[in-house]
């Protein structure tokens, strides 16, 4: 049973099946699928609340639990130094997809598509993982690079509906933030008098930077990214990014262990949540995401890549110009969070379903991707 549960997750099935059960329902009973989104269950709550509000929190946190031990002595971006020139093709990839969806929308979209800019900065990060597997194989460099420039570009994206796309009938109040400074304060005493549990840090911290989050009219699914670097972990990394150590105990790894399943689980209920669109619904707006997810963020990230080499910030060992091409097509896979951004960039449901069918064709850049790894003759660069 567990050997058929961890196929399921490495293939990203839930998702892929909540994708296809939200396109037939919308498109099938599209009033009964708005009611099912929308309307309130426990608590007054909707589905559509507690899987972006709340359930997304939780994905985020497992995200951040990637990147933190990869950062620690024997990881995959230790020493920091080997992070910097992933964060500049992060700027790359967001710069990139932004600059051609607001060309693009001057030749042939509308004024009312601009709010979508926001939109292509976005990378999957479980989706473009497994798209890298099957291109890199397992272990490659590549990998690794491409999951923090993906954990870090979706991280901007939220931010970018904080600050860009947020109601203008509830306006960013900065004063709750102090709360989201408790709540970091609160989990570096818990780690400083050895608090060997993860749920003190999620009970008391995570819900503490929630709320501050949402008080303040940002979005609360980041919550868990404030806490999870403060959980107590080895001090040497053994293994490398979605391996878990079965011999590592301590509340980082804990807390990845305990709640991976519920997670990549739970991605059924968020491709349900947010894919149900028409297909009907093509329009500008899914060329201009699609041709920004794809070009845009390859453009970017190859150029940037190759900008930090040139600044003395070298790609990893085995990544050269080839393998960053590959990478920037994959990036552009914009699954997930561009489905999620999709949603909060537009109050027009047409535009909305139109965006977040560009950002659903995205899943297509796999096959560039792997045709460039493919090609015999390899493209000469930087390593």
């Amino acid at each position: 049973m567990n050997k058929q549960l961890n196929l399921l997750r490495e293939f990203s099935v839930p998702l892929a099946a909540g994708v296809i059960a939200a396109l037939f329902w919308a498109n099938l009973a599209p009033e009964q699928y708005h009611h099912f989104l929308h309307d309130p269950l426990l608590a007054g709550l909707s589905v559509h609340f507690v899987t972006n509000d709340l359930f997304m929190a939780f994905f985020f946190g497992i995200a951040a639990v990637e990147i933190t031990q990869s950062c620690l002595p024997g990881g995959d971006l230790h020493p920091l130094r080997r992070a910097v020139n992933p964060l500049l093709a992060t700027v790359g990839g967001i710069l990139g997809p932004v600059a051609l969806y607001l060309f693009l929308n001057g030749l042939f979209g509308e004024p009312s598509l601009y709010r979508g800019w926001g939109i292509p900065t976005a990378t999957d990060i479980a989706l473009a993982w497994l798209a890298a597997r099957f291109i890199f194989g397992k272990g490659h460099p590549a990998i690794s690079f491409l999951l923090l420039l993906a954990i870090a570009d979706d991280a901007v994206g939220l931010l970018i509906i904080a600050l860009f796309y947020g109601d203008p009938l509830a306006p960013v109040q900065p004063v709750w933030l102090v709360l989201c400074g408790a709540a970091v304060a609160l989990c570096y005493l818990l780690r400083r008098f050895r608090v060997n549990s993860y749920w003190p840090y999620l009970v008391f911290g995570g819900a503490l930077s929630w709320f501050g989050l949402h008080e303040a009219h940002l979005h609360p699914a980041l919550a868990l990214t404030l806490v999870v670097p403060f959980l107590p972990h080895p001090p040497v990394e053994k293994r490398h990014m979605f391996d878990m150590d079965p011999n590592d105990l301590t509340p980082l790894s804990r807390f990845e262990h305990d709640w991976k399943l519920f997670v990549d689980l739970g991605l059924f209920v968020f491709g349900l949540v947010n894919a149900g669109v028409a297909f009907s619904s093509v329009g500008p707006a899914t060329w201009l995401v699609l041709l920004s997810l794809i070009c845009g963020k390859t453009t970017g990230i190859v150029g940037f890549g190759l900008l930090g080499s040139k600044l003395g910030f070298p790609l990893p060992i085995g990544v050269g110009l080839r393998e960053l091409f590959a990478t920037g097509l994959i990036a552009g896979i914009g699954f997930t969070v561009a489905l999620f951004v999709a949603g909060e960039a537009f109050s027009d449901p047409a535009a909305s379903s139109a965006a977040k069918m560009g950002a659903m064709l995205s899943l297509f850049a796999f096959f560039p991707a792997a045709l460039v790894m493919k090609l015999r003759r390899p493209m000469q660069g930087t390593s």
